[in-house]
């Protein structure tokens, strides 16, 4: 007897059709069972297992890169189309080729460029899903989260967690554009996604720039400080700052075959990632870098922060350089070169996925 999967094609949902039909224009008694159970909202597990629970991942995403010599004249476009105010944020999506039309970058992670002109104000909200800002282009724009302002820098790294109201300003006198990535498909998947809009403006500013960096980052904490919370305290981890981390790490040797010398972005108070949903890493490629092959389950979000190099995934050469933004789907396999001294910023859904026990990586 033939399987179903020869015998049987997916028609519309929860129906099935023969595949070949019968000589006496019959269906067989198999066929006529599933059009009873469709009828009933049912569907035989049997005809599409190998679909759903394959030996193996298969992404529905592509690999993609996004020059930035080439999208950051589209994105200053944007600011003759529509002021801050008006658009609430003014980003345009970075849609993976393969998913256009769902604002995802990954599966699990939406990512845009964000556009702030000298003299304007993003307004004030908030929304279940966490954000991160990843500072391309310009400096003295601030974001204020939970009332802390801090004034950013190209190679910033900012968070706004979870429901923590904030709001963005330019005080400068140069537009400036940053990456922001969230995770967006991750709460819409789960249906959990609130949002709330603010009357005024922008917060009332309580705490200095660079104070949460100075209470949480410096090997102390403020005493009775609840040290079980999933996120950071931390506003933003400076560019400034994390730099000579990685030349300290290059110097020692401590360079990783496939990653180059690189650290995580972690929450001070349990070592843990910055954010429970979206982890990130910086790492300093050094010259003449040439990555052994790594793939992992997680869907990979890249910057180039300085420097020139290449990333070969599957079959596809990316070639990268200064504020480029590319992205690894998730299990396929990807190597870095560096022919120059470089440093990639990355970020991923990998806590959620190790919270699940269902993060793999392959060397």
């Amino acid at each position: 007897m033939d399987s179903p999967a020869q015998t049987l094609v997916k028609a519309k949902p929860g129906k099935t059709k023969p595949k070949n039909g019968n000589k006496n224009g019959k269906i067989s008694a198999r066929e006529a069972y599933y059009e009873r159970m469709s009828k009933h909202d049912m569907a035989p597990l049997w005809v599409v297992l190998k679909d759903i629970i394959p030996d193996e991942p298969k992404t529905v995403c592509a690999p993609a890169i996004w020059h930035f010599k080439d999208v950051k004249p589209i994105v200053m476009e944007a600011a003759e189309m529509i002021s801050a105010k008006e658009a609430t944020r003014r980003v345009l999506v970075l849609e993976n080729p393969a998913l256009r039309g769902q604002s995802r970058i990954t599966q699990s992670l939406y990512a845009g460029l964000q556009l702030i002109m000298p003299g304007e104000i993003a307004p004030v909200h908030r929304h279940s899903p966490s954000a991160i800002r990843f500072i391309l282009d310009g400096e003295g724009a601030y974001t204020q989260v939970e009332g802390e302002k801090t004034i950013m820098a190209p190679g910033d790294f900012v968070l706004t967690p979870n429901w923590a109201a904030h709001d963005h300003g330019n005080t400068s006198k140069q537009p400036m554009i940053w990456l922001d990535v969230l995770d967006v498909p991750t709460i819409n998947f789960f249906e959990t996604c609130f949002y709330k809009h603010y009357d005024n403006e922008k917060q009332n500013t309580r705490l200095d720039h660079e104070d949460s960096m100075a209470r949480y980052g410096s090997g102390v904490l403020p005493d009775g400080m609840d040290v079980t919370t999933n996120r950071s305290p931390i506003i933003n981890y400076p560019y400034a700052r994390m730099r000579p981390i990685l030349d300290r790490l290059a110097r020692s040797g401590d360079i990783d075959p496939r990653h180059g010398a690189r650290f995580r972005y972690a929450n001070p108070l349990t070592g843990g990632w910055s954010m429970p949903t979206m982890g990130a890493h910086l790492a300093l490629l050094p010259k003449n870098f040439k990555g052994k092959d790594y793939r992992a389950t997680d869907s990979t979000i890249f910057v180039c922060v300085e420097g020139k190099g290449a990333t070969k995934v599957g079959g596809k050469m990316l070639e990268w350089g200064p504020r480029d933004v590319f992205v690894v789907p998730s299990w396929q396999k990807y190597s870095h070169t560096a022919a120059q001294e470089s440093v990639l910023f990355s970020i991923s859904d990998r806590p959620a996925q190790e919270a699940l026990g269902i993060w793999r990586e392959q060397t």
